[in-house]
């Protein structure tokens, strides 16, 4: 059982993550935009990291101010802009779909290091980002043969959601450099928290945040599907071949699609499901081992792992 515990700790991490919408679809019922809750999150992960961090990780903590920049990148331009763009496509499109769009970081994370920072764009990479495109096709319903489509719009939304989370591991791979992976999740929220919590001036609404409800669900969005996920997935990570993680964090639109159907009524056509397993297959081949013996892939905290082939448990 102990053996099988890092792939449990992987799957449980990523089924909650599936559970964002959940708390997103909360809050928006209380009236919460879409960006006022990206700043509820980054709020309430920044102070649950910073108290873990003060109990657990106090070395890890102290960071040089003239890195900020980098957090900066992680911060506002992966975290703030991907979740709202997570959050603004869930409310537009079946959850499902949200998710799965949020699942082309892969594609984009191919094409952004072959640009950025000159990785190699090898076969299986460039069949990954055409099997995305043309799951997207699919998912949208620009076929002309599903009677519900997803407008541009839309569709725009949700590869921002990609987009945004793909820059977390370009950024990211640059903070990894110097720091752990905690101290890069702790300062990427709470630069997101400091930068942010101004701009949408929540304490506006501190009436509202004040109600029972709104803060069952604000802290359960803080703590459930980010800071406990991110800790069940990690230690997962550390205990097992990066790809083999990969792979498994695809539970996460499964849990996603059913939460929508059970919960919400949803209800996809057989051309999205079709661009939906398209989209996981091309995640799961661009984590294929390498036939160098190396695996490479983005973790879901944004870190870049490698880990030999032939890695034990």
């Amino acid at each position: 059982m102990r053996n099988y515990l890092p792939y449990l700790c992987i799957a449980c991490g990523a089924a909650l993550w599936g559970l964002i919408a959940f708390f997103v679809r909360g809050l928006s019922s209380f009236g919460f935009t879409a960006m006022e809750i990206v700043a509820i999150r980054v709020t309430a992960a920044a102070i649950l990291l910073l108290v873990i961090g003060l109990i657990k990780f106090s070395s890890q903590i102290k960071i040089s101010m003239k890195d900020l920049p980098m957090f900066f990148g992680t911060g506002i331009l992966s975290i703030v802009f991907f979740n709202w763009c997570y959050f603004t496509a869930i409310d537009y499109m079946p959850i499902s779909l949200a998710v799965i769009l949020l699942y082309t970081s892969t594609a984009f994370v191919a094409v952004l290091s072959f640009i950025f920072l000159k990785e190699s764009l090898k076969v299986k990479k460039i069949t990954a980002v055409i099997g995305t495109m043309t799951g997207c096709v699919l998912i949208a319903g620009l076929t002309g043969e599903s009677q519900q489509t997803i407008s541009i719009w839309a569709l725009l939304i949700g590869l921002g959601s990609g987009l945004g989370y793909a820059l977390y591991s370009i950024f990211g791979k640059f903070a990894l450099r110097k720091y752990s992976p905690f101290t890069v999740t702790l300062y990427t929220f709470v630069v997101a928290d400091i930068v942010l919590f101004p701009i949408v001036r929540l304490w506006e609404k501190s009436e509202r945040l004040l109600d029972f409800n709104v803060l069952v669900y604000a802290t359960g969005l803080g703590f459930i599907p980010t800071v406990l996920a991110y800790i069940l997935y990690t230690w997962g990570l550390e205990r097992t071949e990066s790809s083999k993680a990969a792979v498994i964090a695809t539970v996460e639109p499964i849990v996603a699609t059913i939460l929508g159907v059970v919960f919400y009524h949803e209800e996809l056509t057989w051309l999205q499901i079709g661009g939906s397993l398209l989209i996981l297959a091309s995640v799961i081949v661009v984590n294929l081992p390498a036939g160098n013996g190396n695996l490479i892939t983005a973790g879901k905290d944004g870190s870049e792992n490698k880990k030999p082939a032939s890695a034990k448990n």
